[in-house]
């Protein structure tokens, strides 16, 4: 354990891995919900993700929305891709930060991209040369990091060899994927120590899900071991279209209320935050999960 770091790096994921599980909402909200997120403070925002709309309908309009954003200086914006192709195009469209995916469950990378996990690393190193001959970063995300809804829990082994595979491709840096909300605090202690024993150099960044409602619990994990750099949701937006019963990640205003509480510094302007996440529930259209949109900030008083 070490002490708590005195700043995070908040990535907010809602325009991308949120609305990728929602029913498709039209462009002009998308743009709607990232310039207004651009304003909350929040210094990186993962925006679209270039992926074929057969397999992801909600993000077939990921040039369009991307063309239309109304971009600020302050903010680093990313692009998830599945493959060569989709690096190719978000490329073209002027991403200089990307993200890649690779389940550490075989079955689960099938489900996802249709191959195996060695097939995805092996393509996912021409990504990052590809990306880096463009002048632009590649993530490696390694997801179902602490579980498989299909094989149940992943070997700790296993996962840390693709991200460690991928760290030696050339990757930028990497990300842990809980793709199903299977973490625990204790796993969350171990697969950090793991990867860090055979990355030291690496920055980590870590991506919990609150299925089972330890993600703010896994965060503390990671805070105590000086992880920096999380990923969150406004409203707790998101899922996952190939892991049945995933719900959203961690609500970007519930992590940002606790740890600026505990004396972590986040960047973030939490009630601006929380306007947006109101704004995103009434995108979709249904009640989002964040008990801070429903109930507010700590700090929050009602007239007697």
């Amino acid at each position: 354990m070490t002490d708590l770091p005195d700043r995070i790096s908040l990535r907010e994921v809602g325009p991308r891995d949120g609305l990728q599980n929602e029913e498709p909402v039209p462009t002009e909200a998308k743009v709607e919900l990232i310039d207004a997120l651009s304003h909350t403070g929040v210094g990186r925002i993962e925006a679209v993700s270039f992926v074929h709309p057969k397999a992801i309908p909600q993000m077939a309009d990921a040039d369009e929305v991307w063309s239309r954003v109304r971009r600020a200086g302050d903010v680093r914006y990313s692009a998830l891709v599945p493959n060569l192709r989709g690096a190719e195009r978000a490329l073209d469209a002027g991403f200089t930060e990307l993200e890649v995916v690779v389940s550490a469950s075989d079955t689960h990378n099938r489900k996802n991209v249709n191959r195996s996990t060695e097939e995805s690393l092996d393509d996912i190193a021409k990504i990052i040369d590809l990306a880096h001959g463009r002048g632009a970063t590649c993530q490696v995300i390694v997801s179902t990091a602490w579980g498989c809804p299909y094989e149940g829990d992943v070997p700790v082994e296993r996962v840390v060899g693709a991200a460690s595979r991928a760290v030696r491709d050339g990757a930028d840096s990497a990300s842990f994927g809980d793709t199903t909300g299977m973490a625990t605090p204790p796993r969350v202690t171990r697969l950090v120590g793991e990867f860090r024993m055979a990355n030291p150099d690496t920055s980590l960044n870590l991506h919990f899900h609150n299925t089972r409602g330890t993600g703010l619990a896994n965060v503390l994990a990671a805070l105590q071991l000086g992880v920096a750099d999380f990923d969150a949701s406004v409203g707790g937006l998101g899922g996952c279209p190939y892991a049945p019963g995933a719900t959203g990640n961690i609500a970007s205003e519930e992590l940002v209320h606790m740890v600026e509480d505990m004396g972590v510094a986040t960047g973030v302007d939490l009630e601006a935050l929380i306007d947006v996440a109101a704004r995103a529930e009434t995108m979709v259209g249904h009640t989002l999960p964040s008990q801070v949109l429903r109930a507010g900030p700590r700090s929050r008083t009602i007239s007697p």
